[in-house]
Parts: structure tokens; C-alpha cells; sequence
């Protein structure tokens, strides 16, 4: 039975739970549960805190887990990504005063506060600055107002928290983050079980970023129209009854749907349809 490390609260929560639902596999219901057998699927969830997952994967108590790329560099666990989900994106950056600094080359001697201690300690070895790190569990942007660090590192998303403390957000960005799925360093790479399980989330993946389009053409305009929608491989292309018109299906890029269905109108298509797709294999 494959065993999954889930984030059982905050922000990658309730996204990756329901793309596991869109990827066929059981749910819990009660937030209260910690663990969850799913036997069709020969699969068993474990509920855990985000920051921990990193560390049951990387012993091999667990076979896989979904967190944030952030939470795993900062665990210093050995697990490593094997998967990118594509929600829960943030940027971690280096805050502080107007003035105090301009980049990471000037804070030698000063202390950073943070939650992610192993991340900044990392980052600051690799840019050869002497500095110290204070770890908090929370609310960092508050430290420097009390006096405990000259600068921050934090998750950012908006920044409206950091402008509201009267912090600025200074250098390059520490690291871009989302929600992956981790595994092991040194497991074995042909686990039949792992790939179908990637193979669903992948399916998820293109499911959510294209929809099915259908449509009638001339058949004297089918290579132009084909050409606007030429689908994954190739679209498919289908007689119909009325002499000289043909239907086509291809998947085309969700983001790109109404912009092709004006230009596929225009070129002289009729009964242009797009669909959802809930579930597919590539």
C-alpha cells in the first residue's frame, strides 16, 4: 500500500486535497482525522503539519508527501521533488527598514529573523556573508520592530504585510516556491505504484489547463482551422452528413479558448462547442 503524506491545514491544504479528490482517490471529511485508508486505491493518507512532511518522507517512514518546495529545502530532510503541482505559489525574500540595506552583500554582522532558519543559514553560507539567524515560528515581520533582528525572510505574496509593518522588501528573491510532491533521495525510481500516482496528478494537471473543443468547418478550410487547434498530437477530424463540412475535436488551452473560438468563427466554423475535462492520460 503506497503511504502519502498530506498537509493536514494552511494554505497548500485544502488544494491539494482537492486535487487528489480530482485524481480519484478518497478524501477525508473530518478535518479530526490524522489517517485515511483508501483500499480501492490501495493508497493510505497521513494528515500532517506541512513543515513535518519533509522529514517523514525523507527517513522512508512514508513513501511520498505533497508541501511546499520551501518547507522541504528548509527540513534539510533527504527527500527531494519529484513534482511540480502548480498551486501555492509565493516568493521567500529578505525584508527590513528603508535604508538599513540594499542586498544580501551588505548584511555582515546584522541578524535575520525568520521561520525558515536552515533555507536563510543555507543562503547566506552560499553568498559568503557572516550574519546571524534568529528562527521564529510566526509573525516575523514584527521583529524588527522589537528590536530582535535588523532583517527579515519570509514567505511574500502580496507584500501589503510587509508595506503595513513599514518594511521594504530589498534583493533578489531567496527562492520561488509552490506545492510539489516529494519522495526519498535513493528510492527506487521503477515503484510501480509512485508512477501511477503521478500519472493522475499529471492527468490533473492538463486536465485543468485545457478544455475540449468541438466545431464544424468547410472542408475547403479544415488545414487553416486544424492549424488553430492542432490539439496534444492531432486533432480528429470527422465527415459529416451534409456534403462538404466536416467536425473536428481537438484539446486546445484553456486560457486561449475564446480567443480561437473568435477566429475559428470567423474563418467560418459553426456549432463551436468547448467542454471541461475532468480527467485524462498522456
Amino acid at each position: 500500500m503506497l503511504r502519502i503524506a498530506v498537509p493536514n491545514k494552511g494554505s497548500l491544504s485544502e488544494p491539494a486535497s482537492a486535487m487528489l479528490h480530482e485524481a480519484g482517490y478518497r478524501q477525508r471529511k473530518d478535518r479530526r482525522e490524522l489517517v485515511l485508508v483508501d483500499a480501492e486505491n490501495d493508497v493510505e493518507f497521513f494528515f500532517l503539519r506541512p513543515r513535518d512532511i519533509a522529514v517523514y518522507v525523507g527517513s522512508g517512514r512514508l513513501d511520498i508527501g505533497i508541501t511546499g518546495r520551501d518547507l522541504l529545502l528548509d527540513s534539510g530532510s533527504q527527500a527531494e521533488e519529484i513534482m511540480q503541482l502548480g498551486f501555492a505559489g509565493s516568493t521567500f525574500r529578505y525584508a527590513t527598514r528603508p535604508g538599513t540595506a540594499k542586498d544580501v552583500s551588505e548584511f555582515g554582522g546584522m541578524t535575520i529573523a525568520t521561520s525558515f532558519s536552515g533555507l536563510v543559514t543555507k543562503h547566506l553560507a552560499d553568498n559568503g556573508v557572516d550574519a546571524s539567524v534568529v528562527h521564529l515560528d510566526g509573525a516575523v515581520e514584527t521583529a524588527i520592530q522589537l528590536g530582535v533582528a535588523e532583517i527579515i525572510a519570509d514567505v511574500v505574496e502580496t507584500g501589503t504585510t510587509l508595506r503595513n509593518a513599514g518594511l521594504e522588501i530589498i534583493g533578489e528573491p531567496i527562492l520561488k516556491s509552490e506545492a510539489v510532491v516529494i519522495r526519498r533521495h535513493g528510492a527506487p525510481a521503477d515503484d510501480p505504484k509512485v508512477r501511477q500516482f503521478l500519472r493522475r496528478m499529471q492527468g490533473v494537471l492538463v486536465a485543468r489547463r485545457y478544455v475540449m473543443m468541438d466545431y464544424d468547418i468547410r472542408v475547403e478550410h479544415v488545414e487553416r482551422a486544424v492549424s488553430l487547434t492542432p490539439g496534444l498530437e492531432s486533432p480528429t477530424v470527422s465527415p459529416l452528413h451534409h456534403e462538404g463540412w466536416v467536425a473536428v475535436r481537438s484539446m486546445v488551452p484553456a486560457q486561449d479558448a475564446q480567443r480561437i473560438m473568435d477566429e475559428l468563427y470567423d474563418l467560418g466554423a459553426r456549432a463551436i462547442l468547448t467542454t471541461g475535462i475532468h480527467a485524462c492520460r498522456i
